[in-house]
């Protein structure tokens, strides 16, 4: 499948790593470094601007580096870039770490999972079907 893309970065497009990635890296497109203290969010911006086809989305996850070794990580996770989008990617990232986290220009900070959605009609109903599990919630299921 081929999906649109518009690269106003100087950066490359967004690639899978390995043969049996499911997820891109995108980098951060910005002009100078940028300081995230720890507890704190901000849009990075991508230069990227894509047209995803109907019937699909563009997930955003953070990466397990980034996350592991410094405590950063994308806010929204996963973060959805509906099919209707036309705007430029930006990545929400927050330090949950103890350390200032510089971002530079080209640094690999999230990834990109190309995903299929299904769109749906409710069906309003009275009561619902019966089953073992019935109405057993949060840690209902066992430890």
């Amino acid at each position: 499948m081929k999906i649109k893309i518009l690269n106003q970065s100087k950066n490359p497009l967004p690639i899978y790593q390995t043969f049996g990635s499911a997820g891109m890296d995108v980098h951060a497109n910005i002009s100078n470094k940028i300081e995230l203290k720890p507890f704190e969010r901000k849009l990075i911006p991508t230069g990227l601007f894509v047209e995803i086809p109907q019937g699909f989305e563009i997930q955003v996850r953070p990466r397990s580096g980034l996350a592991l070794k410094h405590g950063v990580t994308v806010l929204n996770s996963p973060g959805t870039i509906d099919s209707d989008f036309r705007g430029e990617l930006m990545i929400l990232l927050i330090n949950l770490g103890d350390e200032i986290y510089h971002i530079e220009l080209g640094e690999r900070i999230a990834q990109l999972v190309i995903a299929s959605v299904i769109t749906i009609e409710w069906e309003s109903i009275n009561t619902l079907s019966e089953t073992d599990r019935g109405t057993g919630g949060y840690g209902s299921s066992g430890k």
